[in-house]
């Protein structure tokens, strides 16, 4: 029983930084970004999502940033901060539900 335990940790740690380096791979600042080829709507979506990877990877490497520098203007930010209010607006309500069971 123990092995099956530590066997399904190793696994689930083992997918988590697989997962993370697939995320990081798409950081602002690693793309490149070109005068006719900017991050648009659906990167900004992306880089919203990943924001929170962003910021601490950002610490280690000052060339990653959160937010794409080349970008299409507003329609960029509309994405982002589309990404950035569902993603940690989603988390508020999943803990509330989950708050509202335990006083019951």
């Amino acid at each position: 029983m123990i092995q099956q335990k530590r066997r399904k940790v190793w696994i689930i740690t083992g997918l988590l930084l697989v997962l993370m380096l697939l995320l990081s791979s798409c950081l602002p600042g690693t793309i490149i970004t070109t005068d006719n080829q900017r991050a648009g709507f659906f990167l900004g979506i992306w880089h919203g999502w990943i924001a929170p990877i962003s910021l601490v990877v950002g610490i280690f490497n000052p060339a990653v940033r959160i937010y794409e520098v080349f970008n299409t203007g507003w329609l960029y930010d509309f994405g982002f901060y589309i990404a950035i209010i569902s993603g940690f607006g989603g988390l508020s309500l999943a803990r509330r539900k989950e708050g509202r069971r335990n006083h019951r």
